[in-house]
Order: structure tokens, then C-alpha cells, then sequence
């Protein structure tokens, strides 16, 4: 399967009628089942940084809430902004189907102007093969309908293993609430000053579940859809790998929560994100 261009399929189209909406139109080649929510929340995002129009701000953080499901074909999308300041400005967006009714998914964000401040670096970057010697997930070897080739949102990346199992393959054990993978876009996502673009980050993120899986083992069959997503933007990028380093906080009453850090092939931490997760049984056919 051909690899589809991230910044491509979240492109929005302001509409001159009304102030704040914007169209966008997202095929299924990001979708698991259905579209990807960290797809969606770019998409949104999109919308955010086109009314804001001020190429000088970029995204500081953003949380998205999933109210009702979305699927692919034409969206609309409305963004208000809440504060427009010199240093910082906030927005909101809705983001819902043209087609299915529903209130779809709600994000708000803050985008920031740069200035001088401290650089502290709290945390170390985990002890992981790097990208050149870790394990290739390789779809012809993978025979299970947890096969990354089963999901459209997968044909979109360069993947390896860092830490963990491979969940998909007959005979893992349950262990640690810990995986970790490399992700590379095969179409590689640029801002205008060449750098990664952060907006390419949520669809990385939104990538947690199977943390909670491993720690749960083969016999446990879900459903993890999302609740909500957040994401902190930090360090800017000039990297194509990056490693999504998620841990399973924990699961209770059929909900779970989970984190992750996303690093560079540099060592920089890129964001840190947050997700909480209703868990659904699957049927075993």
C-alpha cells in the first residue's frame, strides 16, 4: 500500500461565508478501523494555526476530548480564539462529520511566540537500540489481525521495535506496561523552516494501548478508544525517526490511562503526551 502524505490528507480550506470554518476532506488511509484520533486532532490543529495566521507562534499544548465517533469523507471544522496575546494565544475547535451526525471531538490549545528563559532537561532519554539497529516490523511475517498491514494508518510509517513484544505474533507473555517503538513518516513532514512539523506529532502519539496490552497478556482481548489526548510540544526537530516510548499508568472500572515521551534520534525530548482510554471487550471471532 502506498504511503499517503500526512500534510496533504489534514489540509483544511477556510470557508469565506462563515468566520472560523474550515472543510476538510480525510480518506481512509489513516484509519485503524477509523480514522486515527491523533489524525483527527492534526486536522483540527490545522484549522487552529490557519485562523491564527501568525507563522511566528507555534503549538505549546494541546488536549482534544473525543465526544462521538468520526469517520472518514468530508469534515467541518470551527475554530474560535479565545485570547490572542503577544506571547501566547489560545483556541478552541469543534471538529465533526459532515455526514454522520455527532459532536465528534473538541480541541483546545495554546500556541506560543519564543522567548528567553531557562533550558533545564529533567528527564534521560531511555537505553534503546537505535533506529538503525532495532527490529523492522515486517508485514509478511505477521499472520495475526493485529498486523500494523491490517490498519490503513500503518502503511504510512517506517517501524521498528525499541522495546517490548510483538504483540501481533503467536506466543508473547504478558509483561512490564511498557513498549516502545521508532516511527518514521515515509512521506516526511516539513514545516516552512524545514524543520519536523509538530503537527505530525498527535497521529505518533495517539499510540498507547498497546502498553496496557503487554502488561495484560495475549488472553486479554480490547477495544482502547479514546477519551481524550493531550500533547505538550518541547523540543523542535530536524529528526525523521522518533521514538514513542509509552507506559500503561494504570487500568480500572474499564478505564485506562497511559503516557508517553516521544524522543528524536538526537536524544531530544519532543513531546510528552497523556491519554485516557474506555476499554471494550473484543469478540474472539
Amino acid at each position: 500500500m502506498q504511503a499517503s502524505d500526512l500534510a496533504v490528507a489534514t489540509a483544511v480550506h477556510k470557508l469565506e461565508r462563515a468566520p472560523g470554518w474550515y472543510v476538510a476532506d480525510l480518506s481512509d488511509d489513516w484509519s485503524y478501523i477509523t480514522p486515527s484520533g491523533g489524525v483527527l486532532m492534526t486536522v483540527a490543529m490545522r484549522a487552529m494555526s490557519a485562523e491564527l495566521g501568525d507563522p511566528s507562534m507555534h503549538p505549546l499544548s494541546a488536549n482534544t476530548h473525543f465526544c462521538s465517533p468520526v469517520p472518514s469523507g468530508p469534515l467541518e471544522i470551527r475554530v474560535e480564539v479565545l485570547r490572542r496575546g503577544h506571547a501566547a494565544t489560545q483556541l478552541r475547535a469543534a471538529l465533526s462529520s459532515s455526514r454522520q451526525p455527532g459532536p465528534g471531538l473538541e480541541v483546545s490549545a495554546t500556541y506560543v511566540r519564543e522567548r528567553q528563559g531557562p533550558e533545564v532537561h529533567g528527564i534521560d532519554m531511555p537505553d534503546v537500540p537505535p533506529p538503525d539497529e532495532a527490529e523492522d516490523i515486517d508485514d509478511r511475517s505477521i499472520a495475526s489481525d493485529e498486523r500494523p498491514s491490517g490498519r490503513p494508518f500503518f502503511a504510512n510509517y517506517d517501524i521498528k521495535l525499541a522495546h517490548g513484544v510483538h504483540l501481533w505474533r503467536p506466543g508473547w507473555q504478558a509483561g512490564e506496561a511498557h513498549m516502545a517503538y521508532w516511527y518514521r513518516y515515509r512521506v516526511p513532514q516539513r514545516s516552512a523552516d524545514g524543520l519536523f512539523d509538530p503537527l505530525a506529532i498527535p497521529p505518533i502519539a495517539d499510540t498507547m494501548p498497546g502498553a496496557l496490552a503487554r502488561k495484560l497478556g495475549p488472553q486479554a482481548r480490547f477495544y482502547a478508544p479514546s477519551l481524550d489526548l493531550t500533547v505538550h510540544f518541547l523540543d523542535p526537530s530536524d529528526a525523521e525517526w522518533f521514538l514513542v516510548d509509552v507506559r500503561a499508568l494504570q487500568a480500572r472500572a474499564g478505564y485506562a490511562s497511559a503516557s508517553a515521551h516521544i524522543w528524536d534520534d538526537k536524544k531530544r525530548l519532543v513531546a510528552n503526551t497523556t491519554q485516557t482510554m474506555m476499554l471494550r471487550a473484543r469478540p474472539k471471532e
